[in-house]
């Protein structure tokens, strides 16, 4: 859990910058008690500042109680973070896959309960993807959150997956805790992943997970195109190359970084 800054501002934006720097920076879902504990503020203020929060979307209250990154931040990170070196260090990679498969290729993270799409190469064929750099997805029906989510280790698993639904968006989509603890350790032996269709009728992918060695960044890569001309033989045909990719994105990633990261 991250120990407050005692260089934070005083002032009132400056103490809720902190609260949001406090839950957004936990390694784990934070509860009031935990935030107050860290935060040093009175409770009827740090009630009042979570509040304003989640009001603007800037965290998010779980059933639990707990508190997590909200999807406005998250789409605020993920704005900025085009602008850095994880998008710059994958992009080479991801034009590459795009030319041998000439389908849409995606490069996404993990928040959360959530993949948010951070680039985008778009298929040369007449009829493409509808999807848009910035735009969350549900991390466990789609290719690029399943690769991420199976790389987590089983404390932040359990966390990701707490308190998820798992709301049925197709015939295909898994709908349960158990089967999709089947079907991640299947990810985990094959090291890729695939979308039949799980979240979007007529749309299938395949994907790969990406990471750094500390897992602070935990994202994947993906190759998508519609069900009518990409079917499970072309996919898995696709697999060592997807693989290839994010494999080779590591590489750059932890050569650029260093170990520090």
């Amino acid at each position: 859990m991250r120990e407050r800054n005692e260089e934070s501002g005083t002032g009132t934006l400056g103490k809720a910058v902190s609260v949001l720097e406090t839950v957004a920076l936990a390694d784990r879902p934070m509860r009031f008690t935990d935030v107050l504990a860290v935060s040093g503020q009175p409770r009827g203020t740090l009630h009042r500042q979570l509040s304003h929060l989640v009001q603007e979307g800037l965290l998010e209250l779980r059933a639990d109680l707990a508190y997590v990154p909200g999807l406005r931040l998250l789409k605020l990170a993920s704005a900025s973070w085009g602008r850095n070196d994880f998008r710059s260090v994958a992009a080479p990679f991801l034009e590459a896959l795009h030319q041998e498969t000439g389908e849409t290729v995606h490069l996404g993270v993990l928040r959360g309960q959530e993949v948010i799409y951070l680039d985008k190469v778009e298929s040369r064929q007449a009829v493409r993807m509808n999807s848009q750099i910035g735009n969350a997805s549900p991390a466990y029906c789609t290719g690029v959150g399943k690769a991420a989510l199976s790389v987590l280790d089983a404390a932040a698993l359990d966390t990701a997956l707490s308190g998820m639904e798992f709301r049925r968006f197709t015939p295909q989509t898994i709908t349960s805790r158990p089967a999709f603890m089947d079907e991640l350790a299947q990810i985990r032996a094959s090291g890729v992943a695939f979308d039949r269709e799980e979240h979007e009728p007529g749309i299938r992918c395949v994907a790969a997970p990406v990471f750094d060695a500390a897992r602070s960044l935990v994202a994947g890569v993906s190759v998508t195109g519609p069900a009518y001309r990409v079917g499970q033989e072309q996919l898995e045909h696709w697999a060592p190359r997807v693989r290839h990719a994010a494999g080779a994105i590591m590489e750059e990633l932890s050569a650029k970084l260093g170990p520090q990261r």
